[in-house]
């Protein structure tokens, strides 16, 4: 298993190895030797979102990679998704300076391959053998603030524009008063004109980028500015991306929130719809809530689960063949239209949805009554199996007596951050609080 390759790629604080100028450079040359061996000439397209040390990890990613003799064409602030469309454009790999909901202080690197999809784990073992035996010594090169030595392309980024244009096409959203928040990230510069082209009315927050402000209390993680927009405007409907538009939630005209789980059912049904669900099965992770699974259920649909991380959901798509999966977080992946999740293109494709099924959020929802589901992340000094915490084993067995096979519990860890993840859910509300904060403190008490 790759040791700083997560689910999402590297992802650290910024200018802490493993994102230091020297790490950085020496892991662009790593990634550059291989490409340079597989294709001739090698070429990569590099993609960052808003953050300030983005330019710095970008001219330490080129500079490595130059080294090694590839070409480095710079798309500048573009989307993870948009990074991996133009990938697929004829580029031997694609790099996305990006960490996606995480704070400012944060930043990550994440490689995609010639076809768009992530890099596989052997290639991230091969690239990241050079941090092994890193030499933090030699770590006293601070981050520079000068502007990137190589010219961005932003016809790139029209590319992508037109990609989503085209898979928007017969949506109509003329008369339609919509409410956008950009995370102050990557999607700024594309979601408002997009939609604006589609014929919206269209009021944005969280646009207005400042290298430090992505993420901060707007965006998919932080509804509430945009709920209040809507409520306050009386607009149709609200739509939030993160820091790198790879995942989207909505706001429907009462300021309620559609997650993942409501997006997945709606698009299922609209798949459905068109004959183009796969074996008549949605692939979601072990997070998704099971009244999704009884809502799915009631249309002759079944629920393959899988891993939390979107890689898992893109593996059982292509293993099996299936046309649909996503994440509670509102990662959501039509491989059809596009190997990546995709904020922009997730939120066209409910909006024709809903068009052609002549339905509203409320209607297209109403069948799905979620269990109560809470989740409590805990910060951890160690990721230890919890099998191995014998306090935490015990937490676990008791929580799952008193739920009686009403409810469920999911102990994990994040993939790119410090944090265990504790998930309860089940019939009884209180029961479920109760449980989620006894393993949290359980947890808390053992590794925090």
């Amino acid at each position: 298993m790759p040791v700083y390759f997560g689910t999402d790629g590297i992802r650290a604080v910024a200018g802490k190895f493993p994102l230091t100028p020297r790490a950085v450079k020496m892991l662009g040359q790593a990634l550059g030797t291989l490409l340079a061996a597989r294709y001739k000439p090698a070429r990569i397209i590099l993609g960052r979102d808003t953050r300030e040390s983005g330019i710095w990890i970008a001219r330490s990613l080129i500079d490595g990679l130059s080294s090694a003799g590839c070409e480095v064409i710079s798309a500048g602030i573009i989307t993870t998704p948009g990074v991996a469309y133009i990938t697929r454009l004829g580029f031997s790999a694609g790099i996305v300076v990006s960490a996606s909901h995480n704070p400012y202080t944060d930043n990550g690197i994440k490689i995609f391959s010639a076809d768009g999809t992530k890099l596989s784990e052997n290639d991230e073992l091969a690239v990241e053998a050079v941090l092994y035996d890193y030499n933090h010594q030699l770590d006293d090169e601070p981050p520079t603030t000068e502007a990137l030595s190589i010219e961005e392309d932003n016809k790139l980024v029209d590319h992508y524009i037109e990609f989503l244009a085209e898979a928007a096409q017969r949506l109509s959203l003329k008369g339609k008063r919509i409410g956008v928040d950009c995370a102050n990230g990557a999607a700024t510069g594309i979601a408002p004109q997009l939609l604006r082209r589609l014929g919206a009315e269209v009021y944005t927050i969280g646009c207005s980028p400042n290298g430090r402000n992505i993420n901060a209390g707007c965006g998919s993680l932080h509804l509430e500015a945009l709920s209040a927009l809507v409520k306050a405007k009386q607009l149709d409907l609200g739509i939030a991306f993160d820091g790198d538009a790879d995942r989207v939630l909505l706001v429907d005209a009462t300021g309620s929130a559609v997650d993942g789980d409501k997006i997945l059912l709606i698009l299922a049904k609209y798949l459905k719809m068109q004959g183009k669900l796969q074996h008549n099965t949605v692939v979601a992770t072990l997070m998704s809530n099971f009244g999704l699974e009884r809502a799915l259920a009631a249309h002759g649909l079944k629920l393959h689960r899988v891993a939390v991380g979107d890689k898992y959901v893109f593996d059982a798509l292509r293993k099996y063949g299936f046309s649909l999966g996503g994440e509670q977080s509102g990662h959501v992946i039509i491989p059809a239209i596009s190997p990546a999740g995709d904020g922009i293109l997730t939120a066209i494709c409910v909006l024709k949805a809903l068009q052609e099924l002549k339905t509203d959020f409320h209607a297209a929802t109403e069948e799905m009554i979620s269990c109560p589901q809470m989740l409590i992340n805990v910060n951890v000094r160690h990721k230890i199996d919890f099998s191995e915490l014998p306090r935490v084993a015990a937490a676990l067995a008791d929580a799952e007596q008193k739920l009686q096979g009403s409810g469920r519990v999911l102990l994990r860890y994040s993939g790119t951050e410090m944090l265990a993840r504790v998930m309860v859910e089940g019939e009884d509300r209180s029961l479920v609080e109760q449980l989620a904060s006894s393993l949290a403190e359980t947890i808390r008490q053992e590794i925090g």
